[in-house]
């Protein structure tokens, strides 16, 4: 062997050995964490922010759960003017989702708050019957943010309706603006803002990725 060889085997090995010292440590921390999260409870998370993502996380959660074989409950606020992927996918499966769609589309194109206010009205009373169902695992409240940031409905009866949910039922609510409210009742809020987006890049929403 070689000099060189020799060196090189020899700062591969104190690499591997610093790396295994590191994870070691590592586990030690995390592993206390998890000692002491023993407590099970329903969550409520958030996804919120202007970035990609917040309903394609949301419904890879539902995905999850439906694995696990919870039933799921989802409410679409705001979208409905065309049909989206997750709704022709979930669909497949009537047992085991409960999906409502249950707006006319984005605010820019409705142009009419009346109107968005009795749609927001209309399915937060469906949103508020998953909501007591200690059957359902998990509630999908799609877009929610936005229909509470224009003030469709008032966020403390929301927060009321949510905080009385069954003990063991998942919350997810998606969508831009997030109220302060809300966020501060949140368990998980996680905040999605954009680094790069095709649209900018004059690419049109694309079938499976936005929709």
């Amino acid at each position: 062997m070689s000099e060189e060889q020799n060196s090189a085997g020899k700062d591969a090995d104190g690499l591997n050995e610093r790396h295994n010292a590191r994870m070691a440590r590592k586990k030690e921390v995390v592993d206390k964490k998890i000692d002491a999260a023993k407590r099970n409870a329903g969550v409520l998370v958030i996804t919120c922010g202007n970035g990609k993502g917040k309903s394609s996380s949301a419904f890879g959660m539902a995905a999850r759960a439906l694995g696990h074989g919870m039933k799921v409950g989802v409410v679409q606020f705001i979208k409905g003017a065309i049909a989206t992927g997750e709704e022709n996918f979930f669909r497949r499966f009537p047992d085991e989702i409960s999906f409502h769609v249950m707006g006319e589309g984005y605010t820019w194109e409705t142009q009419n708050r009346e109107r968005d206010v009795e749609k927001a009205e209309i399915a937060w009373q469906r949103a508020k019957e998953l909501l007591s169902d200690p059957a359902i695992g998990m509630v999908v409240l799609d877009e929610l943010n936005i229909a509470l940031k224009y003030k469709y409905l008032d966020v403390q009866r929301v927060i009321a309706d949510l905080q009385a949910r069954p003990t063991m039922q998942h919350v997810i609510v998606t969508g831009r603006g997030a109220p302060p409210e809300l966020i501060a009742v949140a368990n998980t809020v996680t905040e999605m803002q954009p680094v790069k987006h095709a649209f900018a890049d004059g690419i049109a929403a694309q079938q499976g990725v936005e929709w």
